[in-house]
């Protein structure tokens, strides 16, 4: 064979492999959300039991400003740091010993907060963790769902026991879980009441919503009562309000903070916060629910990945209608 063919062959085979390299949203000291450069960083392999994800989408979630502020430093977080939570894409590669999961499987995923890697053109995650993504939406939609889903999800049936015919009330029912938990109250058969700023409770009610109080006009503690579940996003005064429209025995779930046990007692009431977990099966669940048209994820704005910082700062607005997502790859619109 001649030397000019070997030539071809050999740089043929190298303009083919994959880079060994990716471009990745990573903070190299915390502040506010410009901290977030995105830079070239090495592509991470996959290990035993794991799958490299070619990441499409991502999803930004309020712990990824947090984080990027250092509000939680106590996470012991190493930097540099990836950040980013919530994964839709296509398996790149797979570990040794994977089953179940092949190149070119639509997935996604939560990847815990200690993990993270999302806001990054591949990230590796455990082969137990991944559920088959949605069909019926685009990458950007599905990405929308495992943290806030998965938290909603897990709030109101893992934890408060949520029941048809129950009552729940949902703080702040337009966010990223707020909205997906009045769709899943609704979708369980219990009559759900929810809080939203004026310019929200539209939106708040198409997402099937009983009741809706405008919180900047009303006192929710005068018009709510005798409810069964109570599902704080908020903390504070609006928690502390909450424990009076229960009824005895009802339940307050906070992703906020625990309400104090001691509070609880004094007045006949069952509460916890909860710690978000990865659950496969679950996804699996929300993903069906996606495709038979009962639940629709909402993301109301997207950025591209070298844009990551002012999607960050849009969610530290705080006003943002469902979910801000992260198109790592541009979707393709009609």
């Amino acid at each position: 064979m001649q030397l000019t063919t070997l030539l071809s062959i050999a740089f043929a085979a190298l303009q083919s492999a994959p880079s060994p390299t990716m471009k990745a949203a990573r903070l190299h000291e915390f502040g506010v959300p410009n901290v977030v450069k995105v830079e070239d960083v090495p592509r991470p392999e996959p290990k035993e039991g794991e799958v490299l994800v070619r990441v499409h989408a991502s999803a930004v979630n309020p712990i990824d400003w947090k984080v990027a502020q250092g509000l939680v430093r106590s996470l012991g977080k190493s930097l540099p740091y990836t950040l980013g939570c919530d994964v839709s894409g296509v398996v790149e590669e797979v570990g040794a010993k994977v089953v179940g999961w092949k190149t070119g499987d639509e997935v996604f995923a939560y990847s815990n907060l200690m993990r993270g890697g999302a806001f990054a053109e591949y990230v590796v995650l455990p082969a137990a963790e991944l559920a088959t993504k949605p069909k019926t939406v685009d990458h950007a939609h599905a990405a929308a769902i495992p943290l806030a889903g998965l938290t909603a999800w897990q709030a109101l049936f893992d934890t408060a026991k949520l029941e048809a015919g129950q009552t729940v009330l949902v703080h702040a029912g337009a966010g990223g879980v707020g909205h997906f938990a009045v769709q899943f109250a609704k979708v369980k058969g219990a009559k759900v009441i929810a809080t939203a700023s004026k310019d929200k409770l539209a939106f708040v009610k198409e997402l099937g919503a009983d009741v809706v109080i405008d919180y900047q006009a009303q006192a929710f503690e005068e018009l709510v009562k005798d409810v069964d579940v109570v599902f704080d996003m908020i903390g504070g005064e609006t928690q502390a309000k909450s424990y009076g429209v229960l009824k005895k025995g009802g339940f307050l779930v906070s992703i906020v903070g625990a309400p104090p046990k001691a509070e609880l007692d004094a007045r006949g009431l069952r509460g916890a916060g909860i710690l978000l977990k990865p659950d496969a099966a679950e996804l699996k669940t929300l993903a069906e629910l996606v495709d038979a048209g009962k639940v629709r994820p909402h993301v109301s704005a997207t950025f591209p990945l070298a844009e990551a910082a002012k999607a960050l700062a849009l969610s530290k607005e705080g006003h943002a209608v469902g979910k801000i997502a992260i198109e790592v790859v541009p979707a393709k619109r009609k």
